[in-house]
C-alpha cells in the first residue's frame, strides 16, 4: 500500500528498513509515548490475511487451537496452528465482521500461512487471501488509537484487542495472574483502509499525530513477557512461553498437535521455560546463549533496551534450570551477568493428574 509507505516516512528522522518504521531518532521515548498513549505505531512487520466465507470460522476451529465457531462480530481471539507434535508452527490475532475473519499475523509468516491455508480449503466455503494491499495496521493503547478510524468493509470496525496476558475461555495460565506485567500494557491493532492512511500520513507530517516505531512496540511487547512467532524455534511447545492463556483451548479437541497439548499440560511437563533476564549493561541478541556457570542453559528468544528497566531479554531455559541462579548470557561484548524473572515455573504441567495411591509393602 503506497499510503502506508508514505506514513512510514511521514515524520522527521524516521528510519524506514523493509518497510517497517524502525524508530525516529529516540526508541526511548518513543517507548513512552506508547506506553501512556501519547503515540501509535505503524506495524509495517504485520500482514493481514482475509478469510470470507460461509464456513470460515468452523473451518478455522477445525485445524487450530482456538474456538471460534461462536465468535462474535468484532470480538477477539487469537489461535495457532501446531505441527503433529504439538510444536507451534502459525499463529494469528482474529477479528470477525460477520462476514470475514481477519488474520493478524507476522510478515515473515504470512506467506507459509497462507498457502497452508489454501491446501487446508478442500470443499468448503472459504477463499483466504492476503489482504496486506489494502488494509494496513496501526497499534498503540485503546486510548491512542481511540481517534483512528478502523476499517469496516462489513460494518464492523475491525480492531484487534489483543487478549494478553488474560486467561481466555478454555485458557491456562502457568505464570503469574495478578501481577502479571502485561497487564499494564493495553495493546490494540487496528485496521486501517486507505483513505485513513492518507489522513495520519498528513497528520504525523503537521506534527498532530505522533508515531513511534517498531523498536519501541517490541521494546513494551518484551516486557510484557507477550511471546511471537518471530521468537519460535522449531522445537517450541506452547506451555514452555506460557502461551495456553490467551491461544489455546484446552476443552477443544480435534486438531493436529492436541494430543501432545494434552499429555504436556495434563501428564508431564514442558522441556523449557520461559524467563525475563534483566542483564547488567549490555544487550542481548537472539540466539545469545544463556549460562548456568559454564553450562549453556538456554538461548534468548528476544531482546530490548527498556526505558525504565534497561537491557531486558526473554529467553527460554532448560526446566530444570534452578529458578534462584543468576544466569550469563553471552553477547556480542562478552558474557554479561543476567538476573533471571521466572515466567513460566519448573513444575509447570502435571496439573490434571490424579494422586498416586501409594504402594503398599508385602507385609501390609
Amino acid at each position: 500500500m503506497d499510503a502506508f509507505a508514505r506514513l512510514l516516512s511521514a515524520a522527521p528522522g524516521a528510519v524506514v528498513t523493509e518497510g517497517v518504521l524502525q524508530h525516529l531518532g529516540n526508541p526511548l521515548a518513543e517507548q513512552r509515548a506508547l506506553a501512556t498513549g501519547a503515540a501509535v505505531a505503524p506495524l509495517g512487520e504485520r500482514a493481514v490475511l482475509a478469510v470470507p466465507g460461509e464456513d470460515r470460522l468452523s473451518w478455522l476451529e477445525s485445524f487450530s487451537t482456538q474456538r471460534l465457531g461462536l465468535l462474535a462480530p468484532g470480538a477477539s481471539a487469537e489461535l495457532l496452528i501446531l505441527d503433529p507434535n504439538g510444536r507451534v508452527e502459525h499463529a494469528a490475532g482474529v477479528v470477525d465482521d460477520g462476514h470475514t475473519a481477519w488474520l493478524l499475523v507476522d510478515r515473515e509468516d504470512a506467506a507459509s500461512l497462507l498457502d497452508w491455508l489454501r491446501k487446508m480449503r478442500f470443499r468448503l466455503r472459504v477463499d483466504p487471501r492476503d489482504a496486506s494491499d489494502e488494509i494496513a495496521v496501526v497499534a498503540g493503547s485503546a486510548a491512542a488509537v481511540s481517534g483512528i478510524h478502523a476499517a469496516g468493509p462489513n460494518g464492523v470496525p475491525l480492531a484487534w484487542h489483543d487478549p494478553w496476558p488474560g486467561i481466555s475461555e478454555g485458557g491456562w495460565a502457568y505464570g503469574p495472574s495478578d501481577a502479571h506485567p502485561g497487564s499494564r500494557r493495553d495493546w490494540v491493532e487496528v485496521l486501517v483502509a486507505p483513505d485513513e492512511v492518507e489522513r495520519l500520513c498528513a497528520e504525523a507530517a503537521a506534527g498532530v499525530v505522533r508515531l513511534a516505531g517498531s523498536i519501541a512496540a517490541d521494546a513494551l511487547r518484551i516486557a510484557a513477557w507477550r511471546p511471537r512467532i518471530s521468537d519460535v524455534d522449531e522445537r517450541l511447545l506452547p506451555h514452555e512461553v506460557d502461551w495456553l492463556r490467551s491461544a489455546v483451548h484446552l476443552d477443544k479437541g480435534c486438531y493436529r498437535g492436541q494430543e501432545t497439548v494434552a499429555k504436556v499440560h495434563n501428564l508431564g511437563h514442558p522441556p523449557r521455560r520461559l524467563v525475563q533476564l534483566q542483564l547488567d549493561g549490555a544487550t542481548a541478541r537472539p540466539g545469545d546463549a544463556v549460562r548456568a556457570g559454564d553450562a549453556v542453559v538456554g538461548a534468548v528468544a528476544a531482546a530490548a533496551e527498556h526505558y525504565e528497566q534497561g537491557p531486558i531479554a526473554l529467553a527460554l531455559v532448560r526446566r530444570a534450570t534452578p529458578v534462584e541462579v543468576d544466569l550469563v548470557v553471552d553477547t556480542a561484548e562478552g558474557p554479561v551477568a543476567a538476573a533471571q524473572e521466572v515466567i513460566v515455573p519448573p513444575d509447570a504441567g502435571a496439573t490434571a493428574s490424579v494422586p498416586r495411591i501409594p504402594r503398599l509393602g508385602r507385609r501390609s
